[in-house]
């Protein structure tokens, strides 16, 4: 049975319609702006917790609103923590704050595995609808624990287990969403630009929450939770996640480059990875052509046809979407790339605040130029791999540049207002890069995969896999900076430029497959 599309899409007359190339393209634009902000809504309502730390944890004898002048605390005594959050007021306020964020980050990893498998199994409309609802409904809550005057660590720890397995839901969805109406060609690029709603959430969740940290705390994270709530209804609402629903035309997943033909180009697989009776292999037994990934490739049209009815919609499992080839690779390199870039996320005010001594708003709103310099990692990095149609080695320049900037914004970021700056959008620009292309063009590109014959319901799983990996990563790197950083920022910096060399030697085999294949083409 066709699923109808959703009610708000047939009350729209400039949508609804006779099947045509124009009526696809405004569809297509439609969902690109939708998903957009519907993920800008996920990082809008996660990134209050970062802001609020200053404030759960800081230094009561200075002023909040300047940090460079002594307030009178006689009649607390040597106390310079009456003014705390319990109970973030004590010598391990560090590792608590840390534990907040790995309890988040780490239901987050593990429910995102689930998510991809239950997205291929459920309607997208309904699993990201609720998935968005809940995320509010949590959020919300961890705010409430300031106006309900809680101070119970369970509580918030609680909360943020919860509200991490229910944020999971998004990013498989958008990206199945976007994947199912974009084709290879030019994909890097479409979506280095729609990946932007990452630090686009950022941006807007520190500002938001930038508004009220000096006040009120408790609204810095009520207000992103109302609005990621509402985006919820409106998406059971409006999503369309599939072209068929709505009889569009189906787009291209053969990869356009100007290396290639596009009636003959197969992505790589290794063959003797999989069982000789899997139906996904039974029409590729005929190889003979190795790509840039070094796998072996299928040479016939013709053949890639067979079981394609059988094996269309039917799910995959993990275990066999982990033997495309590349999807190790760059999960382990996304586990270190989002190790980084989520410490920024998580611990990027605070430090901010302690280091170049601003009041929490102030850090806050800096703090969002990292991410203003991640919109255009973004982007550079989607339009350089689709000009050379080498994602590996985009993600490893960009990944060889970002050590040194790191070491260079830890030394001079803090000199003054143009240092931090211009070395924060600097530091978003070589960090973020790779992970949105990574999280974005790369995990669509397998989900796509030519093993898979067209099976639309396997991105999510792949996608999940990939993103699921970099969030244990995510999950490790606050913990870590919440433990390293009463012995010093530095040493936290050198973590993250450890963490970032790795994620680099974890695609030196593909660099070099892609590099090989270059060469022979030329």
């Amino acid at each position: 049975m066709t699923n109808l599309p959703p009610i708000g899409i047939r009350l729209l007359p400039s949508l609804d319609g006779t099947p045509n190339s124009s009526r696809t393209l405004r569809y297509k634009i439609f969902i690109l702006i939708f998903t957009f902000l519907c993920y800008t809504s996920y990082h809008l309502s996660r990134k209050p917790i970062s802001v609020v730390k200053s404030v759960l944890n800081r230094n009561c004898s200075l002023s909040i609103s300047d940090p460079s002048v002594v307030v009178n605390t006689s009649s607390h005594g040597n106390n310079t923590k009456w003014c705390d959050w319990k109970p973030f007021d004590q010598d391990n306020a560090g590792s608590l704050l840390g534990s907040l964020d790995l309890a988040y980050l780490f239901s987050y990893a593990v429910g995102m595995f689930i998510s991809g498998q239950v997205a291929e199994r459920v309607h997208l409309r309904y699993f990201l609808s609720a998935g968005m609802i809940s995320s509010g409904i949590m959020t919300i809550l961890f705010g409430m624990g300031y106006f309900w005057n809680i101070h119970n660590i369970a509580f918030f720890i609680g909360i943020q287990v919860i509200g991490g397995l229910v944020q999971s839901s998004g990013w498989p969805s958008v990206v199945t969403c976007v994947g199912n109406w974009y084709g290879k060609g030019k994909r890097g690029l479409i979506m280095g630009i729609w990946n932007s709603h990452t630090s686009v959430g950022n941006i807007l969740g520190s500002l938001i929450a930038g508004i009220f940290v000096n006040t009120a705390w408790g609204w810095s994270f009520i207000v992103p939770g109302i609005i990621i709530g509402t985006l919820g209804i409106l998406v059971f609402f409006f999503m369309v996640p599939s072209p068929e629903e709505v009889k569009c035309e189906l787009p291209d997943q053969l990869p356009a480059t100007k290396y290639t033909d596009r009636a003959t180009e197969s992505s790589d697989l290794n063959t003797e990875s999989y069982k000789e009776d899997d139906p996904l292999i039974e029409s590729l037994k005929s190889v003979d052509r190795i790509n840039e990934y070094g796998a072996t490739n299928s040479q016939s049209s013709q053949t890639s046809l067979i079981s394609l009815d059988k094996s269309k919609e039917r799910p995959i499992s993990l275990w066999r979407a982990l033997l495309i080839p590349g999807v190790i690779e760059f999960s382990l390199c996304l586990f270190f790339a989002k190790l980084v870039s989520y410490t920024f996320l998580f611990w990027l005010p605070k430090y901010i605040h302690e280091k170049a001594n601003y009041d929490p708003e102030k850090a806050a709103d800096i703090s969002t130029l990292f991410d203003v310099g991640g919109i255009f990692g973004g982007i550079s990095a989607g339009l350089l791999s689709d000009f050379t149609g080498m994602r590996a080695t985009t993600c490893v320049l960009m990944l060889a540049l970002s050590a040194p900037v790191l070491y260079i914004y830890n030394l001079y970021g803090s000199l003054s207002l143009a240092h931090s700056i211009g070395l924060s959008m600097v530091c978003g620009f070589f960090v973020n890069g790779p992970y949105a292309l990574i999280t974005t063009a790369v995990s669509a590109d397998l989900g796509t995969h030519e093993v898979l014959k067209g099976n639309s319901k396997a991105l999510s799983t792949v996608t999940a896999i990939i993103d699921g990996t970099g969030s244990i990563g995510a999950a490790v790197g606050p913990l870590l900076a919440g433990v390293i950083e009463s012995s010093g920022w530095n040493n936290v910096f050198y973590m993250l430029i450890g963490s970032d060399i790795m994620a680099l030697l974890l695609l030196l085999r593909l660099l070099y497959k892609e590099i090989s294949s270059s060469l022979r083409r030329s």
